[in-house]
């Protein structure tokens, strides 16, 4: 519970220095957007963060919106979103939230989990195993626990020919490494790292078959926040999680 508060308190001071606005939601416009900008719900809380994380939003083709923990996932987000990015790490939803989170996903709208919202919902086989495609593991699983290390340099490399990584090259980047997160084998790779103390794939294209989810495993702080590939590949991400990016 201290964690959420800390959370929620961190995300006003936040958008305070940044000069958005706290209400039920938190809403930033810093460029005027497309007429057409994707919609897009940002959820934080149950981690502290860099503020600037929200640079990566800063596209005149999204809109997005900003609702922290505890607030998160309180009604219908269906007809108001178009994607939910997650940038959370809340280990077990309300029963209310998770319907109203499931009912999202179920209606075909697009999900992008950025990091630490690999280590959410520790208590939901539904979400781990069949939407996001994977999961940290604070526990020993199959012989296997979850480790990370902070400020390391890594190579990414994208995997494969898919829209959200077209025209990005091997890129480096100092980030957050993990290592050993269960993954599905059913996911589709989209990035790999070089460095031996994370997973090889650290990006990734969810089975889940009735809504476009992305997981990409970058974005601990500023270096990653700043970092032009990694805001490239988010903004892909959206768009395509949301049907506009072919």
């Amino acid at each position: 519970m201290k964690k959420v508060i800390f959370a929620l308190a961190a995300t006003t001071i936040l958008a305070f220095l940044l000069g958005f606005t706290i209400a039920q939601t938190t809403v930033w416009k810093p460029q005027p957007k497309a007429a057409n900008a994707t919609r897009v719900l940002v959820v934080t809380g149950g981690h502290d963060h860099d503020a600037d994380f929200y640079s990566v939003f800063d596209d005149t083709a999204i809109d997005a919106n900003v609702n922290p923990h505890p607030l998160a996932f309180r009604g219908d987000m269906r007809k108001r979103y178009d994607v939910i990015v997650l940038y959370d790490m809340i280990a077990e939803l309300e029963p209310k939230k998770q319907e109203n989170l499931k009912a999202f996903v179920e209606s075909g709208k697009g999900i992008v989990a950025l990091h630490h919202a690999v280590c959410g919902n520790q208590n939901w086989p539904w979400w781990y195993n069949e939407v996001l495609g994977g999961r940290y593991l604070f526990e020993e699983f199959e012989g296997k626990k979850s480790s990370y290390i902070h400020d390391l340099e890594e190579t990414i490399t994208p995997v494969g020919n898919h829209p959200i990584t077209r025209g990005i090259k091997p890129f480096r980047i100092f980030d957050e490494t993990y290592k050993d997160v269960w993954i599905s084998p059913r996911v589709t790779p989209l990035l790999k790292s070089d460095h031996p103390t994370s997973n090889e794939t650290v990006g990734w294209i969810s089975p889940y078959d009735k809504s476009r989810v992305v997981y990409i495993q970058l974005g601990h702080d500023r270096n990653a926040n700043l970092n032009p590939n990694y805001q490239k590949l988010v903004r892909n991400a959206i768009q395509w999680s949301a049907g506009k990016l072919q």
